[in-house]
């Protein structure tokens, strides 16, 4: 099958049904597929896909509206404003209460003060008995204001509340619908792509030309040492990749993949723009930026048995929260007379992510999801592996990497949180 075809189809699983991806390689694909993984490789699936991503869009941005045409009911006749309005009022009758019962306490003791010395025991009783009066009507009175204004508060902060959360649930909903939206984008991307394909002649390779179908090799090993299974936000963590060729032959161009990707705790909110990695060969101190197809700059040639070294490092901005990450590595190769191939899988070592500030103290480093094949071959001479003679390419693309940096780079870049979120919560680890 070649490699643009199994792009269409693992970004259609990637958008419609994440757990394929745990058993669907993103550059490669069994020679002989099922029946059933045919029918999901065809484009009448992926019109299935694309229509139920657009629903799914749908759905998301008619519940935004509805989320923000919530916020807008909520005006001064909302039910809780009005009860707000209700309790303010009453709050400002008990204050006026409160007013003239002190003051009627102020004039009863006036009114005994002013009495002549005429006055007869019954006329002194009489004024001290208003001014008791007086001084008990004033006491319920403020009473009565302490009740009157904790319910308005209480009316007040519920008002408050509710807005505050209809403002929030629009902010949920157009999370929600930005990634239903890329959802969307992705599967009328793998739909167009497959039609091309298709017009084009499909895995039937009409057209002429020569055969660009690339083969799984699982002796060509990409191996991590030196990543922290913690990783500090705000700080920069170095560590190693070794790109080994166990075949019994040279590999002309290798090209090393590498993508980090992380989520919050939650595993639903990506952090992918907050995490970013930088390489640098074994001998140079300059460090350079993955290229946006998730690439090292290729390695050539790479000797039978041989191995290069690669230092990465891996910065996690200051901003990102506490939460989950992964580091996928792979190693894709093209000789000079067309055959092509790679890892058959990507090998994923899992870190966490720490608030900025925590002080996670020594950590032992990230371990790989599966442990690496060993290449089971030696070197004719029956040493170990050696270094590999050549060295990382010049900047600049080759014409080798189309088709393969196209179909595990982007596929990856698609579905490789799907594959994450699924995998970690089938583990159940570090919830």
């Amino acid at each position: 099958m070649k490699i643009r075809q199994i792009l269409a189809t693992a970004v259609a699983a990637a958008v419609t049904t994440p757990a394929l991806l745990l058993s669907v390689t993103p550059a490669f694909a069994d020679d002989k597929p099922t029946a059933q993984t045919q029918k999901k490789q065809s484009v009448a699936e992926l019109e299935k896909a694309a229509a139920a991503a657009q629903a799914a869009y749908d759905d998301a941005l008619a519940a935004e509206n509805a989320a923000k045409a919530f916020l807008e009911s909520l005006d001064e006749n909302s039910p809780l404003a009005l009860a707000a309005k209700a309790a303010e009022e009453a709050a400002a009758e008990a204050a006026a209460a409160k007013t003239a019962a002190d003051q009627a306490v102020v004039d009863a003791k006036v009114a005994v003060e002013a009495l002549p010395d005429t006055a007869t025991d019954e006329d002194k009783a009489a004024a001290a008995a208003a001014v008791t009066e007086a001084e008990a009507a004033a006491v319920a009175a403020d009473e009565a204001k302490t009740a009157a204004d904790a319910k308005a508060v209480e009316a007040d902060t519920a008002c408050d509340d509710e807005r505050v959360a209809a403002a929030r649930a629009i902010g949920e909903a157009q999370k929600v619908t930005k990634q239903a939206l890329a959802d969307k984008n992705a599967a009328d991307a793998a739909l167009a792509k497959a039609k091309e394909e298709e017009a084009e002649g499909g895995e039937d390779g009409e057209g002429g030309g020569e055969d660009d179908t690339c083969v799984p090799e699982p002796k060509l090993t990409t191996v991590v040492t030196g990543l922290p299974s913690t990783v500090v936000a705000g700080t920069k963590v170095n560590f190693k990749l070794r790109v080994t060729n166990g075949t019994d032959k040279t590999l002309d161009e290798v090209f090393p993949f590498v993508y980090a990707h992380a989520t919050d705790r939650s595993g639903r909110n990506d952090l992918d723009h907050l995490v970013h990695l930088q390489w640098s060969s074994a001998s140079s101190s300059t460090w350079k930026n993955v290229d946006n197809e998730n690439y090292i700059e290729k390695i050539s040639p790479l000797k039978a048995g041989a191995h290069a070294d690669i230092k990465l490092r891996l910065t996690v901005d200051a901003k990102a929260p506490a939460g989950n990450g992964v580091t996928f590595v792979a190693g894709d190769y093209w000789n000079g007379d067309g055959t092509c191939g790679g890892s058959p899988d990507l090998e994923g070592y899992e870190f966490m992510i720490a608030a900025a500030g925590s002080n996670p103290g020594k950590v032992p480093d990230a371990k790989p999801s599966s442990k690496p094949k060993p290449s089971g071959l030696k070197p004719q001479s029956g040493a170990s592996a050696s270094p590999v003679s050549g060295s990382l390419a010049a900047t600049g693309s080759s014409s080798a990497t189309s088709q393969l940096a196209l179909a595990s780079g982007a596929a990856l870049a698609i579905g490789a949180g799907a594959v994450f979120v699924v995998r970690r919560r089938k583990a159940g680890s570090h919830s």
